[in-house]
C-alpha cells in the first residue's frame, strides 16, 4: 500500500488526527498560559502579546502550520465520525456501551459536536481579537499603548471590553468547558491511535489526560469571569 493510500485509510486518518490533536493540545496548553499573564497586569499581558508580533515571518510560519493542523483534524475528524455512522447506522438512544476498556463516555460520543463547535468558536474568536481594533488590517489609534517607549497594540484594552460583556464572558466560559469534554476523550484517543501506550496505562492516561483537559478549560475559564466580576 502506498504512503498515500495509508493516510487515506481508517488508520491513517487516526493517526492524523492523532498528531495534530496533540499539537493542538499543545497550542491550548500554551495559550492557555498566556492568557494567565493577564493575572499580572495589562502591560505584562501586552508584553506577551508584543513578543508574538515581533517574531514576524517566524510567527507567520507558525501560523500557517497551526491553520494546516487544525484543517487536517476537522476533516480527518469528520471523515471518521461518517466512516464510523456508515459501518453502524444505530442511533445514540440505541446506544450499549462496550465495557470500561473501551472508555466509551459522553466525551467520545460527542466529540464531532463539541469539534464543530469548537471550529465555529474559533473562527468567531479569531474576527473579536486577532482581526479586532488594533489588529492587522484593522487600526484604531485606542487600541495603541506604550511599551518601553514605543507603540504596541493594546490588547489587554481589548480583552478587558470584550469580557466586560456577560454574551463573551459566559459564552466563552460555556465553549471553555465543551473544550475540556472534546479534551477529556481527545488526549486518550491521540495517544491510543499512536499506538504509545499498552492496555495497562489506560487508566493512568486517561485519568492524566482528564485532569490535563481540566486544567486548561479552568485556565482559560479564569480570565473572562475574573474580568466580568471585576477580581483584576
Amino acid at each position: 500500500m502506498s504512503s498515500k493510500n495509508v493516510f487515506r485509510s481508517p488508520v491513517g486518518k487516526k493517526l492524523i488526527t492523532g498528531i495534530t490533536g496533540l499539537g493542538l493540545v499543545v497550542f491550548a496548553l500554551e495559550h492557555m498560559i498566556g492568557n494567565l499573564a493577564m493575572f499580572s497586569g495589562n502591560d505584562a499581558y501586552n508584553e506577551y502579546a508584543h513578543f508574538l508580533s515581533s517574531l514576524g515571518p517566524l510567527l507567520y510560519v507558525f501560523e500557517a502550520g497551526l491553520v494546516a493542523f487544525f484543517l487536517f483534524h476537522i476533516s480527518n475528524g469528520i471523515q471518521i465520525w461518517y466512516g464510523s455512522r456508515k459501518a453502524r447506522p444505530v442511533g445514540y438512544d440505541s446506544y450499549r456501551s462496550a465495557g470500561k476498556p473501551s472508555q466509551q463516555s459522553v466525551s467520545s460520543r460527542s466529540m464531532i459536536v463539541t469539534g464543530l463547535i469548537l471550529a465555529v468558536f474559533l473562527v468567531i474568536h479569531l474576527i473579536s481579537f486577532k482581526f479586532g481594533p488594533g489588529g492587522p488590517g484593522n487600526a484604531d489609534p485606542s487600541y495603541v499603548t506604550s511599551l518601553g517607549g514605543e507603540p504596541a497594540r493594546d490588547l489587554a484594552k481589548l480583552v478587558r471590553h470584550k469580557f466586560d460583556s456577560p454574551f463573551y464572558a459566559f459564552g466563552y466560559s460555556i465553549v471553555m468547558l465543551m473544550l475540556v469534554v472534546h479534551l477529556r476523550h481527545g488526549i486518550w484517543s491521540a495517544f491510543q491511535s499512536l499506538g504509545a501506550m499498552r492496555p495497562s496505562l489506560t487508566p493512568l492516561v486517561y485519568g492524566l489526560g482528564t485532569i490535563l483537559a481540566i486544567a486548561i478549560g479552568l485556565g482559560f475559564i479564569a480570565l473572562p469571569l475574573a474580568i466580568y466580576f471585576h477580581i483584576i
